[in-house]
């Protein structure tokens, strides 16, 4: 793996419940060998701290390394940039990875990317993403839904954007908060090209 993979990811966490699938993901990347441009909104942290009594730092470069420790990952292959940092590659799509992930996405940062915002770096990501035609996947938490939350997903959905609620399926008997979150990731990575293990397809068992 190398800082020059094409195979890199954006990845997003605003400031909705489920931290943690934001986090398990990351994991997740890190060990197929996928560099990650990682972005995490004030919002974000906030949710981190009460979730998971998690502080990631207050500069990106105390984040980024924070995160290269814990989930022992190569020197740059976690790249983390700042709310307002307009020169970063993701700004514009000559330097914008192929995929981007908003896990959590805030029903705010949903209708902020629906009518084209980009108040921070996150949003003016994912309007990159979708102008360049590529692969935008939004994990929106909330219940319930309102219709303008509804309106929001179907616009983006029209425009090419997957939606993958956080909303864990049962029909795999998870024992666990870990079994719940990793139902999740694996879909996000199963759409991503990704491959995976922490959830198998459905009636492979049959194949």
């Amino acid at each position: 793996m190398t800082p020059s993979n094409p195979e890199r990811v954006t990845l997003a966490l605003t400031g909705a419940s489920g931290a943690q699938y934001g986090l398990r993901l990351l994991e997740c990347l890190v060990a197929a060998e996928r560099q990650v441009f990682f972005l995490v909104s004030k919002a974000a942290k906030v949710v981190l701290a009460t979730e998971m009594d998690l502080e990631l730092g207050d500069t990106p470069e105390a984040i980024e390394q924070y995160l290269t420790d814990r989930y022992q990952a190569v020197p740059k292959q976690i790249r983390v940039f700042g709310e307002d940092d307009w020169m970063s590659p993701v700004a514009s799509g000559s330097g914008a990875p192929s995929s981007m992930v908003i896990c959590p996405c805030s029903t705010g940062t949903l209708s902020a990317i629906a009518c084209g915002l980009s108040n921070n770096l996150a949003q003016r990501a994912a309007t990159v993403v979708l102008k360049e035609r590529r692969k935008l996947i939004i994990v929106p938490r909330e219940a319930p839904y309102s219709e303008i939350h509804l309106e929001n997903m179907l616009k983006l959905s029209r425009m090419g954007s997957i939606i993958i609620p956080a909303s864990p399926g049962f029909y795999n008997r998870p024992e666990t908060v870990n079994d719940m979150v990793d139902f999740i990731v694996a879909r996000i990575l199963d759409q991503l090209e990704v491959p995976q293990e922490l959830m198998p397809s459905w009636g492979s068992q049959r194949l």
